[in-house]
């Protein structure tokens, strides 16, 4: 077939706006820590967070997701609540070097920043759901003061969406939109972000709190949920081996879905690449627009600055 044909019947296209970038930020000057299983990505200190970001923007990715590494943590994730937190000074460093000129979605969970590392508060041996909605409200609030565009709550807490709403409409933070982690699943793709964000839990695992994977009718019922209390924007995470999930909830809910090309989906395809096995380029671009075929309107990828690279010169 003629390829100019065959451009003007594409169905699906991908563009360098669909894409956020997720990056690591971690305390010093000058500090840019390889992630062994994440090739091409780092715990990065400010400054050089600052310089990646203006890459990143020279490319057109607009949008990026923080993620926090701390100095110290404690029992109950307080320390991600702080005025000068680790996240809380990126963004502030980013809003003075490009105002209005990159989105800043932070991540709000509290795995990074517990001793324990599970995503809240932990009561004789059991992550305390209630306990944990004030310390993500707390945290939603430092960020937004700090100049953050949109909150990410993660954690998989019932009722989170809804109490950090409130707590940011009683702080005159009416604006500041919320995307749900609405359908995040007990996945073992996670285990190269958790070397990454250091935030593997010490004990047991987060089975109680995320989703069974062998579940769609139970994600359905948590997307509705989130969207009732608030959410702006609803989650699928992991991706790829969920994209019957991202499917329905785009054809179920009027809502726009974002779906979370994980660490793990990202390492099996740069492993093979790095091997010879496939063809890199085209891969990630086949798993990136088969995402949004099924329904997601974002993707958080880790390919997004090598996707730029590559939607830009075509």
């Amino acid at each position: 077939m003629n390829p100019i044909i065959r451009n003007m019947v594409t169905e699906t296209t991908l563009n360098v706006s669909d894409l956020i970038m997720p990056l690591f930020v971690c305390p010093g000057e000058n500090v840019k820590n390889p992630i062994n299983s994440m090739p091409g990505n780092y715990q990065m200190s400010v400054d050089l967070l600052v310089e990646e970001c203006k890459d990143l923007l020279e490319n057109g990715v607009k949008a990026v997701l923080l993620f926090g590494i701390p100095d110290h943590k404690d029992e109950t994730g307080l320390v991600a609540c702080e005025h000068n937190g680790i996240v809380q000074q990126a963004i502030r460093a980013l809003r003075a070097r490009f105002g209005k000129d990159i989105l800043i979605i932070v991540d709000v969970c509290n795995c990074e920043y517990t001793t324990h590392g599970h995503c809240g508060t932990v009561v004789n041996g059991e992550v305390d759901n209630d306990l944990t909605l004030e310390t993500l409200a707390m945290q939603s609030l430092s960020l937004a003061k700090a100049g953050a565009d949109v909150i990410a709550p993660s954690d998989m807490m019932d009722g989170r969406i809804q109490r950090i709403r409130k707590e940011l409409d009683d702080n005159g933070f009416f604006n500041t939109p919320i995307i749900s982690y609405a359908a995040k699943f007990a996945s073992a793709f996670y285990g190269p972000f958790r070397e990454a964000a250091e935030s593997a839990p010490k004990f047991g695992d987060r089975k109680s709190y995320q989703m069974n994977p062998a579940n769609s009718n139970e994600a359905m019922r948590e997307i509705a949920l989130d969207i009732e209390e608030g959410a702006d924007m609803i989650m699928v995470k992991p991706a790829m081996s969920y994209m019957d999930i991202i499917y329905r909830a785009k054809t179920t809910f009027n809502i726009p879905v974002v779906a979370y090309n994980v660490s793990g989906e990202f390492s099996m395809v740069k492993a093979a690449g790095a091997n010879g096995w496939i063809d890199e380029e085209r891969i990630m671009l086949e798993v990136v627009t088969s995402i949004k075929r099924a329904g997601a309107d974002l993707v958080i990828t880790y390919f997004a600055k090598d996707i730029a690279k590559i939607l830009n010169r075509k």
